[in-house]
């Protein structure tokens, strides 16, 4: 094999090389695909579950493996249901969207409470003693002239599932469509839920941001990829030089120590192979690592995306599609993570392991009657017979 000689492997595209402020990622930019009619979200937050893999017809065309049989990565996606908790209204200003109000519930739940703090007590305080101490979404229909467009105020529900965290993820969903009809889309959802399966389509691409697995304070080395001195060096593990005498000044491209990972992280065009409620399809026997079991909607994305398990993941439209048929499958047969040891009593493995050795006896057979019918061609071809 070719020995790889890559002395500085750092990208300049990511600056500063800092800890995400927040864990909850968040979009700034909401396209809309044309299909979309209407009001209707646009975006999504998640939780990373894990990764499988799935063996699948490849249905693009001008491909090389065109209506074959492929085997595909894919990254299972928990989306546990949304609850709306209010409705925000902005108008548009030279400095951004302002916000002239919002309606939100009366009781949100409680482990929405313990991300923001003490919801009541916040609602009676003095700074807000000349407000009304409840606005309603008919109070917003009020100040119509001054809104540009509404947005759902939205937390997730990660007591849902079973990776462990309870605290719920705050986050916004864009709303398509004109004004009238945003207003009458939320006043449906406020209070109510808001699933995947509302906002996307199996084989769509979507957009992936996510804060990634962080490494904390790492050397040169591990951060940047320089090469390593010879062990008679005054030191090793460090850059040979970090500049000239003048310009007295270290630059910002000089490769230094510092953070590594944490970072915010955006992966366009993701393909959505599958969105499922299927819960015995894609859970592992004993169920994904540091995560669990998924209980609720999930997507499978082809490909990896960032973060560790367990982190939230937010989901919009692609912003910049791509031509490209990359994860454009048919038939798709998830097979999950494999255990050391199966015990008899454990009828999920058994049946598992069963699939999968009938799996790979119809693919033998399927070759051998490729063989075979190619044989009968040429000898039909020999004897001078039309089929």
């Amino acid at each position: 094999m070719v020995r790889i000689h890559k002395p500085h492997s750092g990208s300049k595209a990511f600056y500063p090389r800092v800890r995400a402020r927040k864990e909850t990622p968040s979009f700034s930019s909401f396209p809309a695909p044309a299909d979309v009619k209407g009001a209707s979200p646009l975006n999504f937050l998640a939780y990373k579950a894990g990764m499988v893999h799935g063996m699948g017809r490849n249905e693009a065309p001008k491909t090389t493996s065109f209506g074959l049989e492929v085997s595909v990565p894919l990254t299972v996606v928990e989306a546990p249901p949304l609850r709306v908790y209010g409705v925000r209204a902005y108008k548009h200003s030279v400095n951004g969207l302002k916000t002239v109000g919002e309606a939100t519930v009366e009781k949100p739940d409680k482990f929405f409470r313990e991300r923001v703090g003490d919801w009541f007590k916040r609602r009676k305080s003095k700074k807000k003693k000349d407000r009304p101490a409840h606005k309603t979404l008919a109070d917003l229909e009020k100040l119509k002239s001054q809104v540009d467009e509404l947005r759902l105020l939205v937390h997730s529900q990660p007591s849902l599932t079973q990776s462990g965290k309870k605290v719920a993820d705050v986050s916004e969903v864009k709303l398509s469509g004109s004004l009238d009809e945003q207003f009458a889309y939320a006043g449906q959802k406020l209070g109510n839920e808001l699933t995947v399966q509302e906002v996307f389509k199996e084989r769509q691409f979507v957009d992936v941001k996510a804060v990634t697995v962080g490494h904390g304070f790492t050397g040169v080395v591990k951060r940047f990829g320089v090469k390593s001195h010879r062990p008679k060096a005054k030191t090793q593990n460090v850059v040979g030089s970090i500049g000239p005498w003048h310009p007295a000044t270290v630059m910002w491209t000089v490769a230094r120590a510092g953070q590594m990972g944490y970072h915010n992280r955006t992966e366009f065009n993701k393909r959505i192979v599958r969105i499922s409620d299927d819960l015995g399809e894609v859970n592992p026997p004993a169920g994904f690592p540091n995560y669990g079991v998924v209980k609720n909607d999930y997507l499978l994305l082809g490909g990896s995306i960032p973060g560790p398990e367990k982190r939230a993941v937010a989901l919009r439209f692609a912003s910049r599609p791509t031509p490209d048929n990359r994860y454009f499958l048919s038939n798709v047969k998830v097979i999950s993570p494999k255990r050391r040891k199966v015990h008899p009593d454990d009828k999920v493995a058994v049946v598992e392991l069963e699939e999968k050795a009938a799996h790979k006896v119809r693919v033998e057979e399927e070759k051998k009657e490729a063989k075979k019918s190619a044989a009968d061609l040429i000898k039909e071809g020999l004897e001078g017979k039309k089929k």
